[in-house]
């Protein structure tokens, strides 16, 4: 003989909508906990490199630039042109840059920092070597990862 059991109504469990909303707040907390890891995870690849030359000027005999990096990533500036032509080939520093990249060590910029380079004369190429009165120049830093920044400096 089988004796079946009769349910006993007057001891449920947890009530259906108890149910939902416990479940509804543990998606919840999950869905908050996946978003603050993606956003963690988002933040490594969306570095970038942001340089501003906040000034740039002639002083006795030589240019001055100075550079600020407002990027969230260090910069790495490894040449600058003058007209287009490049300050540094092979070994060689061909326009006195100093406070700057040179022929094998890239000028690092951390993040926030400012730099000063000091261009002593231009590429023999340009203009024969020596900075031209009422001449207006175009001045490119080059960083690293392939971005230019262009400036023009009026030689007074």
């Amino acid at each position: 003989m089988v004796i079946l059991k009769r349910m006993n109504r007057s001891k449920s469990g947890i009530s259906p909508v108890m149910a939902t909303v416990i479940l509804v707040a543990i998606a919840i907390v999950i869905a908050i906990a996946v978003a603050f890891w993606a956003t963690g995870l988002v933040g490594v690849f969306t570095r970038f490199e942001k340089l501003e030359i906040t000034s740039a000027y002639y002083t006795q005999d030589r240019v001055k630039i100075i550079v600020r990096n407002t990027g969230s990533a260090d910069a790495s500036i490894d040449n600058i042109f003058i007209n287009g032509i490049p300050c540094i080939e092979a070994t060689d520093n061909i326009c006195d840059i100093s406070e700057g990249p040179g022929p094998d060590n890239p000028k690092l910029i951390a993040v926030g920092d400012s730099v000063t380079i000091t261009v002593t004369n231009p590429p023999d190429s340009v203009t024969g070597g020596m900075w031209r009165s009422g001449v207006t120049y175009e001045i490119v830093v080059h960083t690293a990862s392939g971005k230019s920044y262009p400036v023009a400096v009026l030689i007074p």
